[in-house]
């Protein structure tokens, strides 16, 4: 049988995703994908979360990055084991990168498992993690043309999490538009709006992961 060069790194991957799903699965630990362009505020929502729930639930957080150990650094400083992988010029993480990185954790000594993916819009869509949950992150500085331009992603996340909101009065972004731009790609999806800099709407996130543990 002939495979192209694509269907057989989808292929490699998927299979370690399902190895890495089996073996959350096992420790019951609770993983979430966070995906979002740079700049979005992957890393000070995590911040602000595992500051507002590691008295409650033991946290650990994979950071995904090109170069250098800051975001994974910020995430000890708030309180949680955080493991840095650098992808060296690669745009996304695969379940590859997650498997060899796992023996860092005991994982039965882990409740929530966030994996903060290198930010980029197009390829991290694609590749499955073994995760319970994908999350994206769009901030309103970011405007208003990037659901519409970047369906993939969109379409394959259960939830959007609309950052910076402290920010719509100084900048033209419309939030009924992000919406209707939302539904027509993902009618199954919702969009939670929050500032992680100054607090407001965090509880509708710290509510969402609290029904994802209820639920698994």
């Amino acid at each position: 049988m002939k495979y192209t060069l694509g269907e057989d790194v989808l292929t490699n991957n998927n299979e370690a995703a399902r190895f890495n799903r089996a073996l959350f699965q096992k420790n019951k630990t609770l993983v979430i994908n966070l995906m979002s362009s740079p700049g979005a505020g992957k890393t000070t929502l995590l911040e602000k979360t595992v500051m507002a729930l590691a008295k409650e639930f033991r946290i650990g957080v994979i950071e995904g990055d090109l170069a250098t150990e800051m975001d994974a650094d910020r995430i000890r400083v708030a309180g949680a084991q955080a493991v840095q992988i650098n992808t060296n010029g690669g745009c996304h993480l695969d379940a590859r990168m997650i498997t060899k990185v796992l023996p860092e954790f005991q994982l039965n000594d882990i409740d929530i498992l966030f994996i903060e993916n290198v930010g980029n819009l197009v390829c991290p869509s694609g590749y499955d993690l073994g995760q319970d949950h994908k999350v994206t992150v769009l901030s309103v500085p970011e405007g208003n043309d990037k659901i519409p331009k970047y369906p993939v992603m969109f379409r394959r996340t259960e939830l959007v999490i609309l950052n910076k909101i402290d920010l719509l009065p100084y900048l033209n972004f419309d939030v009924k538009q992000a919406l209707e731009d939302l539904s027509g790609i993902n009618p199954d999806s919702q969009m939670l709006q929050l500032s992680a800099t100054s607090g407001e709407g965090l509880d509708l996130w710290f509510d969402w992961i609290m029904l994802c543990i209820k639920n698994a």
